[in-house]
């Protein structure tokens, strides 16, 4: 798609995120730097021990002015609040915003996997998306960035030198499509510009 056909910014439906490793403090500080008005639901995968019930939710949800909620089947995606994937579930959403949870095979060794959620987001909103690649090691998320960025959404990595764990953001930034690569802290300013131009 020629870029003076991209749909205008305001367009914008989903944010997608993806953190492993040094991930936690990422996302408090994207999630600490939106406010409660945020229009858009925000979509986490933050890779967690599969063996052990997550207490993330709820640390994020008191350091941040989005409501975090771990995700749960048939949710709909709802503007201002954050909807992080439980352990040892893939998320994916629909078209219609309606959230899925699945145990389907792990995916490069993981579930949830940031390139499926990815990878649903693209097909389900198109260039209505915005994906984000934080802190992470292995290469999680780099497909899924691809398949955003192949139907028009958005794509912003972390940038490696600011990251706990740049292995992931390394990862997304070698597909090529990366439209950001930003330090943690100008994150969710540019989200928001986007969101708001």
């Amino acid at each position: 798609m020629p870029q003076s056909e991209a749909p205008a910014p305001d367009s914008f439906q989903v944010v997608a995120v993806a953190a492993s490793a040094g991930g936690i403090h990422a996302l408090t500080v994207l999630l600490g730097g939106l406010d409660a008005d945020f229009p858009l639901p925000v979509l986490v995968v933050q890779h967690l021990d599969p063996r052990h019930r997550t207490v993330l939710a709820g640390i994020l949800d008191r350091r941040s002015d989005l409501h975090v909620k771990l995700a749960e089947q048939g949710d709909t995606a709802r503007p201002g609040t954050v909807y992080l994937a439980p352990p040892d579930r893939h998320l994916l959403v629909g078209a219609d915003g309606a959230l899925s949870l699945s145990q389907s095979e792990l995916v490069h060794f993981l579930r949830p996997s940031a390139d499926l959620l990815f990878e649903s987001v693209a097909g389900s909103y198109g260039a209505r998306a915005v994906a984000v690649v934080l802190s992470g090691t292995g290469n999680d998320g780099a497909m899924g960035v691809d398949a955003v960025k192949s139907r028009g959404g958005t794509v912003i990595a972390q940038d490696p030198g600011t990251a706990e764990f740049g292995g992931m953001p390394d990862a997304a930034m070698g597909t090529g499509v990366v439209d950001f690569v930003l330090p943690l802290e100008e994150i969710p300013a540019v989200i928001r510009g986007l969101v708001n131009r």
